[in-house]
């Protein structure tokens, strides 16, 4: 089959990488065909969440992790960009490396981060090295990404400073034509106890009773069942109907597109959204919240810099905090074409000639008992082949099609899938 440059590949595994890939898709290629791979998972995208992000692919599968390395539509696409997890990155260029090797031509490899890089860097950023590109947020995560490569003897050059590709749309101007909006931005594990989650909805309820003349609303981000990127065990529909006084009028649950929801906001509230560099992007007062402490567990340290830090106490008070210039700057706010970079390395690589074998830093050699177990984890054996599926798996139904699914990611996942999907259905079933 002859190559087809003219098409750019997105791998992602949930509704938030799919944003995140096909976004810098439209950076990187924007005159490509744009083909999805979704992989099976249990946050894999539901139509709906996909309706919200608002980025139709031209072309559409769901399959495993490990039955791309023989995808031939794949492997002669122009640019792969893996939009998912550090491990199954890892996983993919195994795979995906043995797959390619001889081959007159191979696609691109473009991997980076969803949003910014608060913790586990080194741990993230080392799975995803020896793709062709490692995408980073800002000039600030550049250079750390970059020593950390040069530390371990990785090429920083394949470190490629951008801008998270979603930062867009028109600077905030105040409207009289509707009230002043104070959107807040929830996040499905930030904070993660429930205690917590209701006193934050509390809060709210307790600044839209004390402000009548505003609108409140709370930005949600999956309806409940729906699963994201990371578990949400108390979704804000459910607590709402917790609050210890009925919820006032001006409190309201908010779906859709982030950018359309910023359309109408004059004041964003989060823990640490990657909302926030949406909003300050934007120019729009964002407030990044201290109540429940500046910690590195709720990634709100990473705003420390901003100016922008705030309690719901400073936001009753009337406080709209602007990012300082320099601290903006340096984390890629209100950069003017930040992929040009991108796509002059891509260029660049193809001019080179055939594209080198992919190498990933972690082998058999460096972190053997590391990497089997990641590759079991996403379907591979220890050569980047996939696992055969096992060929008679006990139940009928929908209980063998879902264990079939997760045959091939082990153990843990197998569990979770279990703990969080099948129980469920079980005890609904058995209400009946």
């Amino acid at each position: 089959m002859s190559p087809s440059p003219r098409r750019i590949a997105v791998v992602a595994d949930s509704d938030t990488r799919w944003k995140w890939g096909a976004s810098v898709a439209r950076q990187l290629a924007p005159g490509h065909a744009l083909d999805a791979y979704f992989l099976r998972a249990r946050s894999t995208p539901t139509e709906r969440q996909l309706a919200e992000i608002g980025i139709v692919p031209d072309t559409r599968r769901e399959l495993r992790a490990a039955e791309l390395v023989d995808d031939e539509a794949l492997a002669d696409a122009g640019i792969v960009v893996l939009a998912v997890a550090g491990g199954t990155v890892l996983a993919l260029a195994h795979g995906l490396g043995a797959a390619w090797a001889g081959r007159e031509h191979r696609p691109v490899t473009v991997s980076g981060y969803v949003g910014v890089v608060y913790e586990k860097m080194v741990d993230g950023l080392l799975t995803r090295a020896g793709t062709d590109i490692v995408l980073a947020n800002s000039g600030h995560d550049a250079e750390r990404f970059r020593a950390v490569f040069a530390g371990v003897g990785v090429d920083p050059g394949s470190v490629v400073e951008c801008a998270l590709p979603f930062l867009g749309g028109e600077p905030y101007r105040p409207s009289d034509e509707r009230p002043f909006t104070v959107t807040f931005a929830v996040q499905p594990s930030v904070p993660k106890d429930r205690r917590s989650r209701l006193g934050l909805l509390e809060r709210a309820a307790a600044h839209a009773r004390s402000h009548p003349e505003r609108l409140v609303l709370m930005k949600l981000r999956s309806l409940p069942g729906e699963q994201t990127t990371h578990v949400e065990a108390d979704p804000y529909q459910h607590l709402v109907e917790q609050l210890a006084a009925p919820a006032p009028a001006n409190l309201r649950l908010a779906y859709g597109n982030m950018g359309d929801v910023l359309d109408r906001t004059d004041l964003l509230v989060t823990v640490s959204s990657t909302a926030a560099l949406e909003s300050m992007h934007r120019r729009i007062p964002t407030a990044i919240l201290t109540d429940f402490g500046v910690r590195e567990a709720h990634g709100n340290h990473y705003f420390v810099h901003s100016g922008c830090l705030a309690s719901w106490d400073d936001i009753d008070a009337g406080a709209l905090p602007q990012p300082a210039p320099e601290w903006a700057a340096a984390q890629g706010i209100g950069k003017s074409d930040p992929y040009a970079a991108a796509r002059a390395r891509v260029t660049a690589l193809r001019a080179a000639g055939p594209l080198p074998p992919l190498r990933p830093y972690y082998t058999a050699r460096t972190a053997g008992l590391y990497l089997d177990g990641i590759l079991r984890n996403n379907g591979f054996d220890g050569s980047g082949r996939p696992l055969p599926l096992p060929s008679a798996v006990g139940g009928t139904g929908f209980v063998r099609t879902t264990v079939r699914r997760v045959a091939g990611r082990g153990a843990g996942k197998l569990y979770r899938l279990g703990h969080q999907r099948l129980a469920p259905a079980l005890r609904r079933w058995g209400a009946v």
